[in-house]
């Protein structure tokens, strides 16, 4: 039964009133940590090369930044770092401590922007993100970058654009942007979704596994889902299944090119564990190699707060899987 106007009125400021705060706060993070004298790339040999255009279009959104250790000889190991931010906020200019982290281990790191919704729905950002990988695999080398070792990382939002990206570069797809990235003939050593929102066409699965779910954080569920998935219905309904790449992985067949190691983190408080614990089980039912990691107590995307011991914790752990299946070759 449909709601009432008033209550209709009252449902949307309430939404609307809790994305200003998240909003507020992860952009008012990101400016904050930038005044931290450790933040200056250059204080730890790092050179970063900014707004380099991945697609000819003119939007700062088709923009990444290239972080590369300066001491660096030849060509190593590489990330591409696609941003969190419920698929409608935030950007590279938000996320640098992430590519920081990277490139300090000594990758370079390509950390990219991407259309957000609700103005550019779904199928925008992995459209995007699976450009910005066509592009790496044509230009990459010229950055220092073996193609060879590449690595896919993000977290949230930008956990669910790997995860897809990922299917792209392993199964054969009917999109134009998706055969692209078949067609590089490339795919990633690793790929590190960090908790991720892996099935946005379902916010509700959340309140099912646990009915207690305060209101809060069940507006930011359902808003991620109306806002990305808010456009038309594309012409080919399986490109829906890139919106939710947990459920096609878990109904895949066996993949054309085998499955890169798989990293998942995420804190045992996040209302989007489960999507964790699902990803391990799926990826190691298609025979590869997955490592899901749970940290005690913590909250979503706690891993950016890195001055907390959790986060210093997860970002070992990261590493050392790196170390195992993409290594950089750089001290901690």
């Amino acid at each position: 039964m449909p709601l009432p106007p008033f209550l209709r009125s009252q449902e949307r400021l309430r939404k609307e009133a809790g994305a200003f705060l998240i909003d507020s706060f992860f952009a008012g993070l990101s400016r904050v940590g930038r005044l931290h004298p450790q933040a200056d790339p250059r204080r730890h040999g790092i050179e970063v090369q900014r707004d380099v255009p991945y697609r000819a279009s003119g939007l700062r959104e088709h923009t990444l930044d290239v972080y590369r250790p300066r001491d660096a000889r030849g060509l190593g190991p590489a990330v591409l770092y696609v941003h969190g931010g419920g698929f409608r906020i935030l950007s590279k200019d938000t996320h640098w401590i992430m590519a920081l982290a990277f490139a300090r281990r000594g990758y370079t790191v390509f950390n990219m922007s991407y259309r957000l919704a609700p103005r550019d729905p779904f199928p925008a950002a992995i459209e995007d993100v699976c450009a910005a990988y066509t592009w790496l695999a044509q230009h990459g080398e010229r950055y220092g970058a073996d193609m060879q070792q590449l690595v896919l990382a993000g977290e949230s939002a930008g956990a669910n654009l790997v995860t897809a990206l990922t299917l792209a570069t392993c199964w054969p797809r009917a999109e134009p942007w998706a055969q692209e990235v078949f067609a590089t003939g490339l795919v990633p050593l690793a790929t590190i979704p960090a908790c991720g929102m892996l099935q946005v066409s379902d916010p509700g699965r959340m309140r099912r596994r646990k009915p207690n779910l305060s209101q809060f954080v069940d507006d930011r569920l359902a808003e991620v889902s109306e806002n990305y998935l808010s456009g038309k219905a594309p012409a080919d309904p399986r490109t829906m299944e890139l919106a939710d790449p947990l459920v096609t992985l878990e109904h895949a067949g066996k993949p054309a090119r085998p499955l890169p190691a798989f990293f998942a983190a995420v804190g045992t408080r996040d209302p989007l564990l489960d999507d964790t614990r699902r990803l391990h089980v799926a990826v190691q039912r298609l025979g590869g190699v997955s490592e899901a990691r749970y940290y005690q107590g913590e909250m979503h995307a706690f891993h950016a707060l890195v001055f907390r011991p959790n986060a210093q914790q997860c970002w070992r752990d990261t590493f050392a899987f790196l170390d195992r299946h993409a290594p950089a070759g750089r001290p901690a």
